[in-house]
């Protein structure tokens, strides 16, 4: 945790950005965890004293930007660690990794409400990997309802459909071709 710290205020040193870095044992209660995940740490940029301007280029738009730097904490500070003391770092800023988590969670809800409504597969776009594994994690607790990405980066999709339904067309035929 505190190497992640670290990690964080260096780069934020190097973008001029003078701001601390606040680290805690990552929970998701907005995803229906109520208890720490193991080796999962919230690094939090304390944005008091930074000005609007810094806090919506650090979040780029539809957080691009902090979503890079959570890539390159977690790719950087993950390298050469034996896949026991490997990591996930949440970098947040201003509430918006809270706020984007209830709209994720939001989404999510609306697809399964379909799905059963409907009976068929409703696709989620425009999300990030992390987004869409957040939702591959919360669907799982409905037995009813599977979940899947379709797709290659960067129009890679989330797909929400009842469980035991027909296999992906496309996964089926490139595994049967």
């Amino acid at each position: 945790m505190q190497r992640g710290q670290e990690w964080l205020q260096t780069l934020l040193k190097l973008a001029n950005v003078s701001a601390p870095v606040n680290a805690n044992v990552g929970t998701i209660p907005e995803l229906g965890h109520d208890l720490p995940e193991p080796n999962s740490y919230w690094l939090t940029i304390d944005e008091t004293n930074l000005t609007p301007e810094h806090i919506r280029v650090l979040i780029g738009v539809d957080g691009a930007v902090l979503d890079a730097i959570q890539y390159l904490a977690n790719s950087v500070l993950n390298l050469s660690q034996p896949e026991t003391d490997q990591a996930s770092y949440t970098i947040e800023l201003n509430g918006y990794r809270l706020r984007r988590q209830a709209e994720i969670r939001s989404l999510a809800e609306t697809a399964a409400a379909e799905v059963r409504f409907y009976g068929r597969e409703v696709e989620i776009k425009s999300l990030s990997s992390a987004e869409r594994r957040q939702i591959h994690t919360f669907l799982k607790e409905f037995t009813d309802l599977e979940t899947f990405s379709r797709g290659k980066e960067p129009f890679r999709n989330l797909v929400v459909r009842p469980a035991g339904g027909l296999p992906d067309p496309l996964e089926y035929h490139r595994a049967n071709s």
